[in-house]
């Protein structure tokens, strides 16, 4: 049976009513239908969680040094706390927690343009310029993936309002954990439209397999070397 089915249109749906939506038993059959739709598609999603957490722990592990000199970078660059928290769009619709090292003035969010960014935007901080032009400041995000919030490929995940915006189909990358990486990611990022990476990220979720994971870790290194995909158009 087709996952759409199980979704529903939760555009239509109040704010207030979201959480009791993203408990419902519908998530779990829309996750049912795609787990059956390959066969040995949930032994893969298990090996891919294992390495998941191997290569999360080992990373941070080697990077530690350069974890602990960021911190002490931002602390130094502007007043206000190391990591930005906020709360992100999650498997199956339930949000979690996302942490980034804060690349804007403590604050930003209330000034100017709010949450968007652009090139040469003021609220970005120097240190926070360098991190963001090198995906740097993504780097907390490796404990996200030991707590199970992520992955380190997946859909991009973005702000609980925007679940409103979603089509239907869209409503498919969902399925999957976000990912620290993504296909969108690696074919044009935040220079695409919203649009386009919701689609790209359902195109994802559609072809998944372990392999394309590994296609998509292995693009994002040249991706940050270049400074792609940082900021919008």
């Amino acid at each position: 049976m087709n996952s759409e089915v199980y979704l529903g249109n939760l555009s239509s749906i109040s704010n207030d009513r979201l959480a009791e939506v993203w408990t419902d038993e519908t998530w779990k059959a829309a996750e049912k239908a795609y787990l059956a739709r390959q066969k040995g598609m949930k032994m893969q999603l298990m090996f891919k969680r294992n390495l998941d957490v191997a290569i999360a722990s080992l990373a941070l592990l080697l990077l530690s040094p350069l974890l602990l000199g960021i911190a002490l970078a931002v602390r130094l660059s502007s007043p206000g706390p190391i990591l930005f928290c906020q709360e992100r769009l999650g498997k199956l619709g339930k949000p979690f927690t996302i942490y980034k090292f804060r690349t804007m003035v403590d604050g930003a969010v209330n000034i100017g343009i709010g949450l968007g960014t652009f090139k040469g935007d003021p609220r970005v901080t120097k240190v926070g310029k360098f991190l963001r032009e090198y995906h740097l400041d993504e780097l907390p995000q490796l404990f996200n993936v030991l707590r199970g919030d992520m992955s380190l490929v997946g859909p991009r995940p973005l702000l609980v309002s925007s679940l409103k915006t979603y089509k239907d189909v869209q409503k498919r990358r969902l399925l999957m954990s976000p990912g620290v990486t993504a296909w969108e990611a690696v074919n044009g990022g935040l220079e695409n439209s919203l649009e386009d990476r919701l689609n790209l990220d359902v195109w994802y979720v559609d072809r998944w397999n372990f392999w394309l994971d590994l296609v998509i870790l292995f693009r994002t290194i040249p991706v940050v070397l270049r400074k792609e995909g940082v900021y919008a158009k």
